[in-house]
């Protein structure tokens, strides 16, 4: 397995904004061959910041790899730049590689 993550600091009173975008997307990631499964998690706010962190399951590095060089990749990410004011600069991308599983 491999984990993508994405770190995102939203500005404090743009959460509903921020989710909207999300939620409100087209992902095309049940499509993508090697995708296994996508979260979006909301975490504390500190000094007029939301934490959130989106994370991705792959099957593979190569599965995420190709992923980003699809016009799947492309479409979902259009249009990314034009929400000015509801992040606190750009994500931060985490890439984990699996070395243990438990579970089903």
């Amino acid at each position: 397995m491999y984990l993508t993550m994405n770190r995102f600091k939203v500005n404090a009173g743009q959460e509903a904004a921020f989710e909207t975008i999300w939620t409100g997307r087209e992902s095309h990631l049940p499509q993508v061959p090697g995708f296994v499964s996508f979260h979006l998690f909301k975490g504390p706010e500190a000094d007029g910041i939301r934490l959130y962190a989106s994370h991705t399951m792959w099957k593979s590095e190569q599965a995420f790899k190709d992923w980003t060089k699809s016009e799947a990749f492309r479409s979902a990410h259009s249009g990314a730049g034009g929400h000015q004011g509801v992040m606190a600069g750009h994500p931060q991308l985490e890439v984990f590689e699996s070395v243990q599983h438990i579970g089903v």
